[in-house]
């Protein structure tokens, strides 16, 4: 698909669900990562995420599109356009939309750090227990402004 296909189909639902004319620009945007489309508040335009439709069909689009066009259609009108907004529900379940869309199969999980650090004060022996790593020449004991140093690191696997 492109992009004046997906500017066409997205006037064609915006009328045939909504009634009204959808007069700005939709398009694919390739930054678009853990979401499936986005409004723009200043600009009335919707950004797509194409990974949507290539992996999850033509389905998973057309039901992005509708969730997009109840931000466009509601924030044109002055009315509540946001997720926790009553307007915005009852557009959503009156046009058949997704409150969220499915998630995509290769967005990788935060993954928690697999080790944990041990740094000590060189003044006062306060130990510190850190996930991520502190850089010893800028950050200081908190309680005696000493010198920290890395005495171990723990990992779990």
């Amino acid at each position: 698909m492109e992009e004046k296909e997906l500017q066409k189909l997205v006037e064609k639902i915006s009328i045939e669900s909504f009634g009204k004319p959808f007069r700005h620009k939709a398009s694919f945007n390739s930054r678009l990562r853990s979401t499936g489309g986005r409004y723009l508040l200043g600009t009335h335009d919707i950004d797509i995420n194409r990974k949507y439709l290539d992996q999850l069909g033509m389905n998973e689009l057309i039901g992005i599109i509708k969730h997009e066009l109840c931000h466009y259609h509601l924030h044109l009108e002055g009315r509540g356009y946001q997720h926790r907004d009553h307007d915005f529900k009852m557009l959503l379940k009156k046009v058949g939309a997704p409150r969220f869309c499915s998630p995509l199969l290769d967005i990788p999980k935060k993954r928690t750090p697999n080790k944990t650090l041990i740094y000590e004060c060189t003044k006062c022996n306060q130990s510190y227990i850190r996930k991520r790593s502190i850089n010893t020449s800028r950050y200081v004991c908190g309680k005696c402004k000493g010198k920290l140093t890395k005495v171990k690191e723990i990992s779990k696997e």
